[in-house]
């Protein structure tokens, strides 16, 4: 497992040609993506906590590397207050995505209101190397707020001849696939810890099970659905082996990745 000065090591020398990316899970739901010459940290759960069973695989300011940081909302293995402040500063022109809902939480965290870029279901952010829309989410509840929008987002984002989606946490709902066919995913995140009455009267809020994962990966038709969210927390974990047994089962054609926190995964060009 990689840690600290090796993974940075290890994403400076990841060059994935257009087409192409590279992927690193840090656990739970966050990952560092380099496609397009850029670097992505997703959801980065850099906090020490008595509960975790993977330990932080960076210190926030160690992250010297990051053109975005996407941030899919407001929960604490998601926007982690304990490691925004530091990668902001570490940082300093990383551009932060993150829903409107938690605009004042990221400013309160630090976070240069000129690189913070806040988004709606639907919003794009664009520049000549990289189109990120968001996508909303529904964790148990889109829990929609009348001015500000979802707080629950996924991203796609596309670069260098890519195109991956994040999916924050979510359950399905009507027309997410629909929206997701808009694109030809190369890779899809997919958090697969599922959900029950016991989590939700804890406060656990649930997220696809790993059915609804693959079939939804199915119906979309990525390359890739890659299962995460799934180990950090015993209380809230499955094993990611029926996943990957029902997508080679039911959509043989789409391959899938489990494997080691903090190492390179090469996804290669379509033509490759």
């Amino acid at each position: 497992m990689r840690q600290h000065a090796q993974l940075i090591e290890s994403v400076a020398k990841a060059s994935p040609p257009p087409g192409g990316l590279v992927f690193w899970w840090l656990g739970q739901h966050s990952f560092i993506v380099k496609a397009g010459g850029l670097v992505f940290y997703i959801d980065p759960y850099l906090s020490p906590h008595q509960a975790r069973t993977v330990p932080p695989l960076l210190d926030p300011q160690e992250v010297t590397n990051a053109d975005f940081v996407l941030c899919t909302h407001d929960h604490l293995d998601h926007i982690d207050p304990g490691a925004i402040p530091g990668i902001a500063q570490a940082s300093p022109e990383a551009i932060f995505l993150a829903p409107r809902t938690a605009r004042q939480r990221m400013l309160n965290l630090g976070v240069d209101e000129k690189h913070l870029v806040s988004l709606d279901a639907e919003d794009r952010y664009e520049d000549e190397r990289v189109t990120i829309t968001a996508i909303k989410a529904k964790h148990e509840f889109f829990d929609r707020d009348p001015e500000l929008g979802y707080p629950y987002l996924g991203y796609v984002v596309e670069t260098g001849g890519v195109a991956f989606y994040h999916a924050g946490d979510t359950i399905w709902y009507d027309g997410l696939t629909t929206t997701l066919k808009r694109w030809s995913l190369d890779v899809m995140f997919l958090p697969i810890n599922g959900r029950d009455a016991d989590r939700f009267r804890r406060n656990i809020l649930g997220n696809f099970t790993f059915q609804e994962a693959v079939d939804v990966a199915g119906e979309v038709g990525p390359r890739y659905a890659i299962p995460t969210h799934y180990e950090m927390f015993a209380a809230n974990s499955t094993d990611p082996q029926p996943f990957v047994d029902y997508l080679q089962a039911k959509y043989p054609h789409i391959r899938t990745w489990v494997g080691e926190h903090g190492e390179p995964v090469f996804i290669p060009p379509r033509d490759e």
